[in-house]
C-alpha cells in the first residue's frame, strides 16, 4: 500500500521526536510505501480528481540524512491506499481550505484520515465544549466584562487563544487580577476575537497529561508535560518536561467515554488533554508524543497506530 503523509516540510522534522516520523517509519517496515506533500501542494480543477506533487520517499535510517526521495509527480490523492493528514496548526484559513479539498478528495475515492469534516468539526480549543461533565469551570467569550466576572468568581484563571498551539498566548491570572485587563485587551483584540478562560487548575505541577486515542481505543500510558521553573505552562514546544506514565483510572475513564465518539466520526487518533481529572483540550489536527511514550514505557504506539490505520482500510 501506498500511503501519502500530507505534512510540514520533511527537513524540518526533528527525527528522534517527530510523530509523523514513527508512522512512516512502522509503515515502510510492514512494506507499505511512502510518499509525502506539502499542504499547498493539493489542488482540484472542474472535471479531474484532487491531485497533489508528491515525492516518493525511503527512510535511509540515517540520524542526518533520514530520507531519500525521487522528483515530484502529480498523483491523484484517490490512488493512495491511504492519505494522512499531519499538517501541524494553525488551524487557519488554509488549513480550512485544505478539508474541503480533502473532503472532495473522498468523494473521488481517497481514503482520509483523520476524516477532513472531522477535523472541522473539532476545533481543538471548543471540542470540549459538547462533554462538560469532564471539564473544568470553562468560559468562551469575547466580552472582557465576562471574563472580568468570571476572574471575580474563580480567582486564579488561565486565559488561551482559540488559535493557539503549543502553549503560545497562554496566561494565568491571580487572585490579585494583575494586568487582567491588558491581557484581555492582547487576547480579545478589543472585543474583535474569542477567548477560552478557564478556572487554574493545581494539578498542573503534576504535569498535563497527552491521553492518545486510536482507533477508539486509549494507549495504556500518557505523556504527562510538566512545567518547569517558574513556567506555567507544561507544553513541550514552551520547555516542559515530558515523563510517560501508565493512565489513571480517571484517565481510562475519560478515554474509553469520549474515544468510541470520536473514532465514530472518523478521528483515527486524538489526543486528549488532561490536567487532574480535567479535560482541557481534544486535539485531532496532528497529535504527537508516539515517541516519547515508546521510548520511556517501551509501548510501540506507532504499531499500534498503523494496526488501527489498516484496519480501518479493511472495515
Amino acid at each position: 500500500m501506498n500511503i501519502l503523509f500530507i505534512a510540514d516540510p520533511l527537513a524540518s522534522f526533528k527525527i528522534y521526536k517527530d510523530t509523523t516520523f514513527a508512522m512512516m517509519r512502522e509503515a515502510q517496515k510492514r512494506g507499505h510505501t511512502v510518499s509525502a506533500c506539502l499542504q499547498q501542494d493539493l489542488m482540484w480543477q472542474r472535471g479531474a480528481a484532487v491531485m497533489a506533487d508528491v515525492r516518493d520517499i525511503t527512510l535511509t535510517g540515517d540520524a542526518v540524512n533520514w530520507f531519500d526521495e525521487t522528483g515530484t509527480r502529480p498523483v491523484a490523492l484517490k490512488d493512495f491506499g491511504a492519505v494522512l493528514m499531519r499538517k501541524d496548526p494553525p488551524f487557519d484559513s488554509e488549513y480550512f481550505y485544505a478539508t474541503h479539498l480533502l473532503e472532495q478528495a473522498e468523494r473521488d475515492g481517497a481514503k482520509v484520515f483523520n476524516k477532513p469534516r472531522a477535523l472541522r468539526d473539532h476545533p481543538e480549543k471548543l471540542a470540549i465544549m459538547e462533554f462538560p461533565q469532564f471539564i473544568g469551570p470553562t468560559l468562551v467569550t469575547r466580552s472582557a466584562a465576562d471574563i472580568k466576572r468570571f476572574h471575580a468568581e474563580h480567582q486564579d484563571i488561565i486565559l488561551k487563544p482559540l488559535d493557539g498551539m503549543g502553549g503560545t498566548g497562554i496566561f494565568r491570572v491571580r487572585p490579585d487580577g494583575m494586568n487582567l485587563g491588558s491581557i484581555i485587551e492582547t487576547l480579545n483584540k478589543n472585543g474583535a476575537e474569542s477567548v477560552m478562560v478557564q478556572k487554574f487548575l493545581p494539578e498542573i505541577v503534576k504535569g498535563d497529561k497527552r491521553v492518545l486515542v486510536i482507533g477508539g481505543k486509549p494507549v495504556p500510558f500518557s505523556l504527562a508535560r510538566i512545567p518547569q521553573g517558574s513556567e506555567v505552562r507544561g507544553n513541550l514546544a514552551a520547555g516542559g518536561l515530558g515523563v510517560a506514565q501508565p493512565l489513571s483510572k480517571r484517565d481510562f475513564e475519560i478515554a474509553e467515554a469520549l474515544g468510541p465518539i470520536l473514532a465514530a466520526r472518523g478521528l483515527l487518533l486524538a489526543g486528549i488533554d488532561v490536567i487532574g481529572d480535567c479535560v482541557t483540550e481534544i486535539n485531532v489536527t496532528s497529535p504527537t508524543c508516539f515517541q516519547e511514550i515508546h521510548d520511556q514505557m517501551g509501548f510501540d504506539v506507532a504499531a499500534m497506530f498503523v494496526d488501527a490505520l489498516e484496519a480501518a482500510l479493511t472495515a
